[in-house]
């Protein structure tokens, strides 16, 4: 997500901030994982289940994209240091941060643990059982100690998801209050409150057809973990 400046740079037209396969993966992750907590919660386990290999296959595509996709979707681009994530912090509360067109470090490191989450939460899922109906595809793969031990922790880092979800939202409301439209960029792809940067470099938009051929390869290895 991205920070408001303390005083706005010259605007310069819209600048392209997140390509669409960003966009796809943002909001389709939001459905695939509201839909998985819900179905949890109204005990719809077949529901569950579907939306947890549709969690797995986006995750695996964020990883990848986070090194072929957009200039503001890869990692090299927003991940940074923990002295850069202080010094950002810092200058949140004295009024000397500056603007930054993608993630800035806060926001990078939601990302990043968001990520994680819900690859840990889509993981251990592959081996979970709720010792009635339900096992995991790759139930069989080990022993049901381990199965039990794995579907412990899938329950609780699902605690630590919601944590991190409230996190987000929060963080994207405060923005949006102090006037820097990320939502509207994640929405639209593009940002008219700060001025350009991006000339040269890697290009700014992914490649739309390497998205595709990226997407329909992981969620052929995740309807096959599905059906294993």
């Amino acid at each position: 997500m991205a920070s408001p400046e303390s005083s706005q740079p010259e605007k310069t037209g819209s600048v392209d901030v997140w390509d669409f396969p960003t966009r796809f993966f943002h909001w389709g992750l939001a459905i695939a994982v509201a839909t998985s907590l819900l179905s949890e919660q109204f005990g719809n386990m077949d529901i569950h289940v579907i939306s947890g290999h549709v969690v797995l296959a986006l995750i695996l595509f964020r990883i990848v994209w986070g090194f072929v996709g957009g200039r503001h979707a890869r990692f090299a681009d927003f991940v940074r240091g923990p002295s850069a994530v202080i010094r950002y912090a810092k200058s949140l509360f004295d009024g000397t941060h500056k603007t930054t067109i993608g993630h800035n470090p806060l926001g990078a490191l939601s990302v990043i643990g968001l990520l994680a989450v819900l690859a840990f939460q889509a993981g251990t899922g592959l081996f979970a059982n709720d010792d009635i109906l339900i096992e995991g595809p790759l139930f069989d793969l080990v022993s049901k100690s381990t199965s039990d031990m794995l579907t412990y922790y899938h329950g609780l880092s699902s605690n630590v998801l919601y944590g991190l979800i409230v996190l987000h939202l929060a963080a994207v409301a405060f923005y949006s209050f102090k006037g820097d439209k990320i939502l509207g960029a994640m929405i639209y792809g593009t940002r008219e409150d700060v001025a350009s940067t991006d000339a040269g470099g890697t290009p700014v938009k992914g490649s739309i057809i390497i998205a595709i051929l990226v997407l329909a390869i992981l969620a052929a290895v995740a309807w096959f973990i599905f059906n294993y």
